[in-house]
This record gives C-alpha cells, sequence and structure tokens, in this order.
C-alpha cells in the first residue's frame, strides 16, 4: 500500500468519525435474499407448484383396509385423519405436512392419544442396534408416537428438501426478483448526480443550503405530469444517471433458472404449463404421476405404520379417481359407449358424470345386452349363451 492509499484511507476515516459524508450521501446496501420458511412462498413460481402439489395430496381421499383390500368405513383412524386435532382440519394438516415435506425433505408427525401433530424442532440419531431415536429439547419421545416421514436421497437418516438441494437456485431467483420489484415500487430507482466545479465542502453553509434545496426538488416529484424546473448557476449541473439494474439480463436470469425450481420439486415447467395451457386435465394428471403419486405412497406407509404398527395387516392409504383428471365430455362419451354396448350398472355412470347412485342390487350389477346375464359369473353366462343359440337355431330353422 503507498503512502497516498495510506493518506487516502486515514483522511477518509476522520470524515466518517466527523459524518461529514452521511451530509450529502446515504449508504447504499445491496440488501441480499437468503431462503428461509418464511420468505420462500413469496417466490410465485415456488408457491404455485407447492400449492398444485399439497392441495392434489390434500384432495385424497383417506380409506383404511385390511389383509384383503377391503376398505373399513368405520375405522377409527378415519376419524382422526379427518379431525387430526383442535387447530387443524384433516384437509390442512395433509397439506401443511406435504408443504414441509416438500421444502424441509422430512415431516415427524406424531400421535398423541386421539390427536395428531406435526412436531417441530426434532433431533434423531440411530443407536448401535440401528434404532432410530427422538428428541425435543433434549426429551426422548417413545418411538411408537412418532415417524420420521423422508423426502429420500442418499441418506437413510435425513431426507432432502428444496430449501437444501435448490438453496442456490432459490436465493438467485429470489434475490433477482427483489431486484426488479424493488426497482419499480421505487419509482424506476431514478437518480442523478450534481457536478459541482468546486470541491464539496461540508462547513460552506451557503454550498449546503444549495444542494438541500436542490435534493427538495428532486424529492418532491412524486407525479409523472409533475415538472420542476431547478435554476443553477455558474459550474453547476445536474445529470441523470442510468439505473445498474438491466432488465433485460435479469428477466433472462429468471427465465432460465425460475423453471429450475421445479425440477428439484419432481415437475419439468415447461411440460406442465403447456399441459395447462392445452389440457388441463392432462396437466393435472401429469403431476399426479410426478410429484404426487409417490408422496400419498410413502405418508400412506409411514400412517400405516404409526397407526397400526408393523405387525397389523391394516393400512392407511390415499386415494385419488382418476377419473377427476378426464374431462366431463369425455365422462360423457365413456358413459354413452358402456350404455350403447351393454346394459351396464348406472350407479357407475352416474358415479362418474356427477350424479347420485341408487345402490340397489341392480343398478350396481353388469349385464350384457343380449341375454341380461351379469359379467363375472360364468355359468350363467354360459347357460345364457346356450339358451340363445337354441333359440336362435329354432329362429332359423323357422325361417327356413
Amino acid at each position: 500500500m503507498g503512502i497516498r492509499d495510506i493518506i487516502s484511507n486515514y483522511l477518509f476515516k476522520q470524515v466518517e468519525k466527523r459524518g461529514w459524508v452521511e451530509d450529502y450521501t446515504s449508504s447504499i446496501r445491496y440488501s441480499g435474499v437468503y431462503s428461509n420458511d418464511r420468505n420462500i412462498l413469496s417466490s410465485s413460481d415456488v408457491y404455485e407448484l407447492l400449492q398444485d402439489i399439497s392441495n392434489q395430496v390434500a384432495l385424497a381421499d383417506i380409506v383404511v383396509e385390511n389383509g384383503n383390500g377391503k376398505e373399513i368405513y368405520n375405522d377409527p383412524v378415519v376419524s382422526i385423519l379427518k379431525h387430526p386435532n383442535n387447530y387443524l382440519t384433516g384437509f390442512e394438516f395433509i397439506k401443511l405436512m406435504t408443504n414441509n415435506y416438500l421444502l424441509h425433505g422430512e415431516v415427524f408427525p406424531i400421535l398423541d392419544g386421539s390427536q395428531i401433530h406435526l412436531a417441530t424442532n426434532i433431533s434423531t440419531e440411530l443407536d448401535d442396534r440401528l434404532v432410530e431415536h427422538f428428541k425435543i429439547n433434549g426429551v426422548e419421545i417413545p418411538s411408537f408416537m412418532i415417524r420420521h416421514i423422508k423426502n429420500i436421497g442418499n441418506n437413510h437418516l435425513e431426507g432432502i428438501g428444496i430449501l437444501d438441494i435448490g438453496k442456490e437456485t432459490l436465493n438467485g431467483v429470489m434475490n433477482a426478483e427483489k431486484v426488479l420489484t424493488d426497482k419499480y415500487s421505487k419509482g424506476g430507482l431514478l437518480a442523478f448526480m450534481l457536478r459541482l466545479d468546486a470541491h464539496i465542502n461540508p462547513q460552506n453553509s451557503g454550498q449546503s443550503k444549495f444542494i438541500k434545496a436542490i435534493l427538495n426538488q428532486l424529492e418532491s416529484i412524486d407525479d409523472s405530469r409533475t415538472i420542476k424546473m431547478i435554476p443553477l448557476g455558474k459550474g453547476y449541473s445536474i445529470e441523470t444517471l442510468k439505473s445498474p439494474i438491466e432488465d433485460e439480463k435479469i428477466l433472462a436470469y429468471l427465465n432460465v433458472y425460475k423453471k429450475d425450481l421445479g425440477k428439484f420439486l419432481g415437475v419439468n415447467v415447461d411440460t406442465y404449463t403447456s399441459l395447462l395451457k392445452s389440457d388441463l386435465e392432462k396437466g393435472m394428471m401429469y403431476l399426479h404421476n410426478k410429484a404426487v403419486k409417490h408422496i400419498m405412497k410413502n405418508f400412506g406407509e409411514h400412517l400405516s405404520l404409526l397407526f397400526f404398527g408393523k405387525d397389523s395387516s391394516k393400512k392407511v392409504k390415499f386415494k385419488i379417481n382418476i377419473l377427476d383428471f378426464v374431462p366431463y365430455s369425455t365422462k360423457t362419451n365413456i358413459g354413452y359407449n358402456i350404455v350403447r354396448t351393454g346394459i351396464t350398472s348406472p350407479d357407475n355412470v352416474a358415479e362418474m358424470l356427477g350424479f347420485p347412485k341408487q345402490n340397489t342390487a341392480e343398478t350396481q350389477a353388469v349385464y350384457i345386452s343380449n341375454d341380461l346375464s351379469k359379467i363375472g359369473e360364468k355359468q350363467a353366462t354360459d347357460n345364457s349363451l346356450k339358451g340363445g343359440d337354441e333359440n336362435n337355431k329354432q329362429k332359423g330353422d323357422e325361417s327356413i
């Protein structure tokens, strides 16, 4: 470091100590954004994808099945999941569990009697016998009361969420969005530079008053129709400064990296958005197969172990009616084709089209239109076919 630099740094520090710099300038700090629980949802793309995924999981029907795959409608577990606790509904609980699962890569449902909660500040560890232990603020929680649902990556004890694997991309995207938002919320960050031939002297009261008067004039421009005339003497000039924020470059950056955020959630944003534009149901089906199905499978397995233990044949399952992703016009065509080719159970068609079921034995059976035989009962079908052949033969003989 040269003598000039030493002297300059010393003089600048003295100026700072006396507050001279603050008389005419304000420090500009580039405030970075770091993704966390509070601000991550402020990114519209992350919020939209999280909403789409968690809503689809939360809208699924939760059922309990026995070992034979038969649904148990009056199982108390179904009631608990519909009314998990005093502060969340069943929909809110599953949605919150899904969002935490995607953001943090893991979530901890804890069963307390007839209520189920999502625990936070959990520390986990494996003992020598590879048994997982859970602690909240140093207090151990019995393992039968809690489950560790993980979005598995390459670690058997920890899940991976977008806050971890997408941290760099998230921070970059959120900072870029914030820069643009701040720019236009502050009127485009319009700035001016005052040039003086003379040296700026904080002790010069006349000069200070003149500069402050110019600042006041510029700061009072709050309407695009306002015109200000600022007379300047010899040796003074005002120039407009170009904004350091180049919109095109930031938008180009966002166009590339905002789409990458979807990949951390298992979705190709380009494919998903193009499907939503052309066919909403296909888009939702794509989301289901890419991001939702495996979440429901994982949740079902862990909740089964939490409620029934590993020795029970009962299972908690999340079920989505795939026909929900089919357009209404397609449903009517399906119903029409079924009815046209065979007399089928109106209950199935009615439910598909959104009408109430009759719930009778006749409306739940499926018949072949020629002989009204129940499909699935081979003997009845065979007998009816034989009868049909004899009748046809008789009719043929008569015609001859």
